[in-house]
């Protein structure tokens, strides 16, 4: 168990605090007087306990969990001072690792709800916390997936062009997924790269990756049935949307076969979308009640992107645009809400184009 290389009165706080002791308890608990507890706090970095106690504040460090020791490590961190590398004799522990992993999962979980701040934190740390020269492979892996959920904020935020964005992000994760040898997690973060590049508009490009992604057996059967629908996706968004709904149908198919409902639903959404564009909006109503009837998954961005789907579609019959435009504006209004930027920017679009072909 790694310790803190020389402690100070500031070290000593922060385990007192990370341990969540008064500082009568925390005396008690090293077998100290309360004014040699409260010297140390307040000379902090200017005062240095004596070698025996250096000992004891190693073995009360060693003998807290796992939260308490992550908790002594963001205290540090946090008093904006000297980075963690500086305090510890070696890099990342097993408990740090442990702690890492769970974050990660906590973090996908907000990204799912579209809480961007509470998991930009739980990923940010520890992308802080440790340079990747100081990781071995277990380390460098956990940095690779923090990239990849860090680079789905930016993604889902709309950053997606510039040196902090998605696209920059996702080439770091690849990068560091390929020096592990990790092929299916490098295909992954191809198949995100192929999405950024539908996203700024560059649909050729896009599609071509998206078609050779289909087929790389590195992939899950999942993943390459995604790669298949988005095909179809850039497709549509070229006006070529019969030969989008070929694909589209194939890939649903595929999502039925695989007894993935989520994907499914979505890929009605988006098979209702290209019916559209072919001016089938029989078709398309029929395909976008299926998905509105079977989403599986009831987060903010998949909400957001149901309804301008539904409300793209209705603006298309003069019968129904009075309807169309106020699922439109629950839309908007949802994705101010959350910090859905990109699809605002969509949402703008559409009733922009609705107000010039109405004039």
């Amino acid at each position: 168990m790694a310790s803190v290389a020389r402690w100070s009165g500031r070290e000593a706080k922060a385990l007192r605090r990370a341990l969540r002791l008064s500082i009568r308890d925390f005396a008690a608990s090293l077998g100290i007087g309360v004014r040699t507890v409260t010297k140390w706090e307040a000379l902090g970095p200017d005062t240095t306990p004596r070698p025996h106690m250096q000992a004891v504040l190693d073995t009360t460090l060693s003998k807290a969990d796992a939260d308490a020791k992550l908790r002594f490590e963001l205290l540090l961190m946090d008093d904006g001072n000297a980075p963690l590398a500086q305090h510890y004799r070696s890099g990342p522990r097993e408990w740090d690792y442990e702690t890492w992993t769970d974050d990660l999962g906590r973090a996908a979980a907000c990204l799912a709800r579209q809480d961007f701040k509470f998991a930009a934190s739980l990923v940010d740390r520890w992308l802080r916390r440790f340079a990747p020269h100081s990781l071995d492979s277990h380390g460098l892996y956990l940095h690779a997936r923090s990239l990849v959920l860090l680079g789905d904020m930016q993604r889902d935020q709309g950053a997606i062009q510039g040196p902090m964005s998605a696209r920059q992000t996702y080439r770091k994760a690849r990068q560091l997924f390929q020096s592990l040898e990790v092929p299916r997690r490098a295909a992954q973060v191809e198949l995100w790269l192929a999405v950024i590049d539908e996203m700024a508009g560059h649909l050729e490009q896009a599609a071509k990756r998206y078609e050779a992604l289909a087929g790389d057996e590195r992939l899950s059967m999942r993943d390459r049935a995604r790669a298949r629908l988005w095909i179809g996706t850039a497709l549509s968004k070229e006006g070529k949307n019969d030969h989008a709904v070929r694909v589209m149908a194939t890939a649903t198919q595929e999502f039925e076969d695989l007894e993935e409902p989520e994907d499914w639903s979505v890929a009605h959404q988006k098979l209702a979308l290209a019916y559209r564009g072919s001016g089938d909006l029989n078709s398309a109503l029929r395909y976008i009640d299926v998905a509105l009837s079977n989403r599986s998954s009831d987060s903010p961005m998949q909400r957001v992107r149901l309804n301008t789907a539904h409300a793209h579609i209705l603006l298309s019959d003069p019968m129904t645009t009075n309807n169309g435009l106020s699922i439109l504006g629950q839309a908007a209004t949802m994705s101010r809400e959350f910090g859905l930027s990109h699809q605002l920017r969509s949402i703008d679009n559409i009733r922009s184009d609705f107000e010039r072909s109405a004039r």
